[in-house]
């Protein structure tokens, strides 16, 4: 079972992917709520992937993705934004995210998105 390291400022966001996860071939291996709890927790926690949140507080998805790929280049994170970010996506693309996920989704699409990692 790959584990699943969800990363977002909003609590519903993340109970939303949690319960979206539940009944499939992933586990939750923690939550943050924003990207330095994430470098943190992907340290402590070695995941399989990562789901980042692009705009949070403290530090955003991008600069926490960048700590990740720094880490562990083999780090598979994919990001997820909100409409009207496509600039923050393409520079998450170039930074090493592996897909993206644009909010509202739904559960085929997030387990479509992370079956294609592998």
């Amino acid at each position: 079972m790959k584990k699943v390291l969800i990363v977002d400022d909003a609590i519903f966001m993340r109970m939303t992917i949690k319960k979206m996860l539940e009944n499939s071939s992933y586990e939750v291996s923690g939550e943050a709520a924003n990207g330095a709890m994430a470098v943190e927790l992907y340290s402590e926690l070695q995941p399989d992937i990562v789901t980042m949140d692009i705009t949070m507080p403290e530090m955003t998805g991008i600069e926490a993705l960048k700590k990740i790929k720094a880490m562990d280049p083999n780090a598979k994170v994919i990001m997820v934004t909100a409409l009207g970010q496509e600039g923050m996506v393409k520079e998450a693309i170039s930074s090493g995210a592996k897909n993206y996920l644009v909010k509202p989704f739904t559960e085929e699409r997030l387990l479509q998105v992370l079956d294609k990692l592998g």
